[in-house]
């Protein structure tokens, strides 16, 4: 059996910088992995095919499940039929701009690449993980950063502070496609003000904080407006929603802070709390 940690992200900056002639939009991303983590566990079996379970959150557990997709694409590469059971620990809420479901998808790659001996190369692993989702790529790739074009494209964010986060999930889900299309491309033109910039201490990254989709979100939930004034009410040296959101986040630059945070947040809310520190 083997045992893995499966990080979620935020995006700490997050543009959109066009629409793209097959629907998609290409972005500009500063993506952070964090210490909030789903485990997974992995046993290869005589039986051939894949047996998923979820555990903590009600997903699904056949091939509309991203990790499922992604055991299915090591199993056709391996030379003889066999099968892997895949028990999924959930922490990290669905459909909350964390990234779960992505990362889920790329330590099932990598879990089965080890299990099975077939040493595919990571360059491989993240051309089968672009197939699967536009965030899987970086899950492979690097604990920061910057993603380009569809994500696909990742640069290295190199000497990153160390950071803290305590993030609030209002306990909804949102629909990264729906957000998108209601985004006004219009309004986001001229922002790519910090591209691909070097960030050399905690309140210089959160004064750069951006994320293009977050107004839109904001919009069609206002009560989530207050939340992210909390969170500066509370200490954070910024605030932000991850991707396409609900999830906020409040950036912090000591565990003590965040920690303080974290107390005041669970007596004065009752959305769902976490607290994480970059990796």
């Amino acid at each position: 059996m083997i045992r893995r940690d499966s990080p979620a992200k935020v995006n700490l900056i997050l543009r959109v910088l066009g629409r793209r002639p097959d629907g998609y939009h290409d972005i500009e991303s500063l993506m952070q992995k964090i210490s909030l983590c789903d485990e997974l566990f992995f046993v290869a079996t005589g039986n051939p095919g894949i047996r998923l379970r979820c555990r903590g959150l009600p997903l699904p557990e056949d091939e509309n499940n991203i990790a499922h997709r992604a055991a299915a694409a090591i199993l056709s590469r391996l030379p003889r039929r066999t099968g892997v059971e895949i028990t999924i620990q959930k922490k990290i809420p669905v459909a909350a701009g964390l990234g779960g479901g992505s990362s889920n998808a790329a330590v099932t790659l990598t879990a089965l690449n080890e299990l099975f001996g077939l040493n595919l190369p990571r360059e491989e692993l993240m051309d089968i993980g672009k197939s699967l989702g536009a965030d899987v790529p970086f899950f492979l790739f690097a604990d920061a950063a910057w993603a380009c074009g569809l994500g696909e494209r990742l640069y290295p964010a190199k000497s990153l502070p160390k950071m803290w986060f305590v993030l609030v999930n209002p306990g909804f889900e949102v629909s990264t496609k729906s957000i998108y299309g209601k985004l006004n491309l219009g309004l986001t033109t001229g922002r790519r003000k910090d591209s691909i910039h070097r960030f050399d201490t905690v309140p210089e990254l959160a004064g750069a904080l951006w994320n293009d989709l977050e107004g839109v979100t904001l919009d069609l939930h206002p009560e989530l407006r207050a939340v992210k004034d909390l969170l500066v009410n509370v200490g954070a040296l910024g605030s932000l929603m991850s991707g396409s959101g609900p999830t906020l986040f409040g950036l912090f630059d000591s565990e003590e802070k965040a920690a303080m945070a974290e107390e005041t947040l669970r007596q004065s809310t009752n959305h769902v709390i976490f607290r994480a520190h970059s990796i």
